[in-house]
This record gives structure tokens, sequence and C-alpha cells, in this order.
């Protein structure tokens, strides 16, 4: 059985936050910049201290029987687990994933 991996990312809202909550984003924000934004199969969040979105970069190995709906649902749910990780809360989140197997590259030269 052959699959491939999909990196996803899920962009999202954080919702309605305490000022504790607040605070101790704030305090992590950086620690959560874009310069440290990574593709991993544990996931990397990355915003801005202003709390109004963030980002959620991961990458999903399926099998050639997960549907691309499947691997944008775990990703949301890695996506989730990691905000209230950090004491978040979130609303609004929506994905878009690249399959690493269909990615062509062109080489110079040849």
């Amino acid at each position: 059985m052959s699959g491939t991996t999909y990196q996803v990312i899920t962009h999202g809202k954080f919702a309605e936050l305490t000022d504790e909550q607040r605070a101790s984003l704030v305090a992590q924000a950086g620690d959560h910049d874009l310069f440290k934004a990574r593709f991993t199969e544990e996931g990397t969040v990355t915003y801005e201290p202003a709390l109004l979105t963030f980002t959620f970069r991961v990458l999903i190995p399926a099998t050639d029987d997960d549907t691309e709906e499947l691997v944008l649902g775990q990703a949301e749910e890695l996506a989730a687990a990691a905000v209230q990780g950090l004491g978040g809360t979130y609303r609004d989140l929506r994905s878009v994933s690249t399959d690493l197997s269909k990615i062509k590259i062109k080489r110079k030269g040849r």
C-alpha cells in the first residue's frame, strides 16, 4: 500500500479571549512568529501579538485511500489542539493542502 504526504496550511481566528489568555498568548508570541514556521508532522502555530488570526502548518501522511477531506479534517483537529494547548480558543478554521507526490521539480539545464 503506497501513500503520500500532504502539506496543509490551516488558517483560523482567535475566538474571544479572556485577559489571562490574551496575556499568556502575547507572552508566547515570540516563540510563534512567522520566521519559526515549519511543516512538521506535529505542526507549528504562528501568530502575531495582535491575536487576531493564526496559521498552523503540518505534514499529514496519507494512504491512497485517504481523501483530501479526511486529511484536511485531521489537520484542523491538530490545529485546534495546538491552539488550545497554547491556552487559546479558536474559530473559523479553513485549510488548503498540497499533495507532495504531485509536485514536479524543474531542473535547470535539462
